[in-house]
């Protein structure tokens, strides 16, 4: 599985099998997507990025990686874990996996109703 941001600088490459395939509905997510954010994650070993990311960090656990060309938010890593999630908008071609959950809806917009019947995580 590859992806790459909108303006080709940065590329990454997706070797393991993607686990917790979710639709972020936090503010973070809202507020530097425009929307809500979908994505899946990997071991680090898993995945390899080439070109360059900016780490933002965005709060005491967590950085999030994105192309500082074309401002594509690719990636969200915790500091105390050993996997990188990363967004199923930036797949080049089908991804073949299957929205598992919503997280942090408590958080979600009012603009919009999740109504798929995917459980649903505060």
């Amino acid at each position: 599985m590859k992806g790459s941001c909108l303006c080709g600088d940065v590329q990454f490459e997706v070797t393991g099998t993607p686990q917790g395939v979710s639709m972020c509905h936090c503010g973070q997510c809202r507020k530097q997507s425009g929307g809500v954010w979908s994505s899946a994650f990997v071991n680090d070993g898993e995945l390899a990025i080439t070109g360059e990311v900016t780490w933002y960090e965005a709060s005491p656990v967590a950085k999030r990686g994105s192309c500082p060309r074309c401002g594509s938010f690719l990636f969200w890593k915790a500091h105390e874990e050993d996997t990188t999630s990363f967004a199923l908008g930036a797949i080049d071609g089908p991804t073949g996996l299957s929205l598992e959950k919503h997280i942090f809806v408590a958080d979600k917009g009012d603009y919009y109703t999740i109504a798929d019947g995917l459980p649903q995580k505060d």
